[in-house]
């Protein structure tokens, strides 16, 4: 096993990729901390991960308040008295233009996907520098592509890359590795509602798999097994990296 004994927390554990990710770091040994808003996603998270004989403990967090974070933070010394990894899953994804969004939309945007992640790695920095741990947090190729009716999503997701960057330059010395992951397309709860707010779902959804190399759309445990992957020692030596896991996204070709 991987991870066996490390202590990782995952927010936005409840469902999508961040469930598949919890699930992934537990199969690999790791005593995972599902985090998330959702308490009874979060719950069921917990519950499949033990059915499989794993460890895990539900909390619920809102990653962009401070106050839950730095609970989520006491919660977790107290518990293991320490972390090994942080999986800065959590996100939300407004579908809309910049003239249609409103002001609260924005902020409450921005605060989740790009302040949570300042908000659980700030906290859990110090304790991660004992351990020489790492952080993965999720970012995706709408950080480099960007696709029309979600320009705060895609904004936020452009900021994970450079705070991804920007935190393994100050902290390499310190022996914390950073990094994130660039997902493409993935069957889960945020392109699933990219694609309900879409006037025909069923073909937007079809459309979106065409866009990828192997011509389908990606399941949530294979961004998981890279997020196992990045925080293992198998990756010790990468830092400041955005990992494109995308089916060749962009490059998806009708069938000859």
């Amino acid at each position: 096993m991987k991870l066996l004994n490390r202590i990782v927390v995952v927010t936005g554990a409840g469902s999508g990729i961040g469930r598949a990710c919890a699930i992934e770091f537990a199969l690999e040994g790791a005593k995972v901390i599902a985090a998330d808003i959702n308490l009874e996603g979060a719950d069921e998270t917990v519950n499949q991960i033990k059915a499989a004989s794993g460890t895990a403990i539900a909390f619920k967090t809102d990653v962009s308040k401070p106050e839950s974070v730095r609970q989520l933070v006491e919660f977790t010394i107290k518990t293991y008295s320490r972390i090994d990894a942080l999986i800065n899953n959590a996100a939300i994804q407004v579908n809309k233009t910049i003239e249609d969004i409103t002001f609260d939309e924005w902020n409450l945007q921005m605060s989740i996907n790009v302040g949570g992640i300042f908000l659980c790695s700030k906290y859990f920095l110090p304790y991660l520098k004992q351990t020489k741990g790492n952080i993965v947090s999720m970012s995706s190729v709408n950080g480099y592509f960007v696709e029309p009716m979600c320009a705060g999503y895609c904004t936020t997701k452009a900021a994970i890359i450079g705070l991804t960057k920007a935190m393994a330059i100050d902290h390499g010395h310190e022996g914390v590795r950073v990094n994130c992951i660039c997902p493409g397309y993935i069957d889960a709860g945020l392109a699933e509602g990219y694609f309900q707010s879409q006037p025909d779902p069923l073909k937007a959804r079809e459309e979106a798999g065409k866009l990828h190399a192997l011509w389908r759309i990606g399941k949530p445990e294979e961004v998981g097994r890279v997020a196992v992957f990045l925080a293992s020692d198998d990756a010790s030596f990468m830092t400041g990296a955005s990992v494109v896991v995308d089916g060749g996204f962009g490059s998806g070709l009708p069938p000859k």
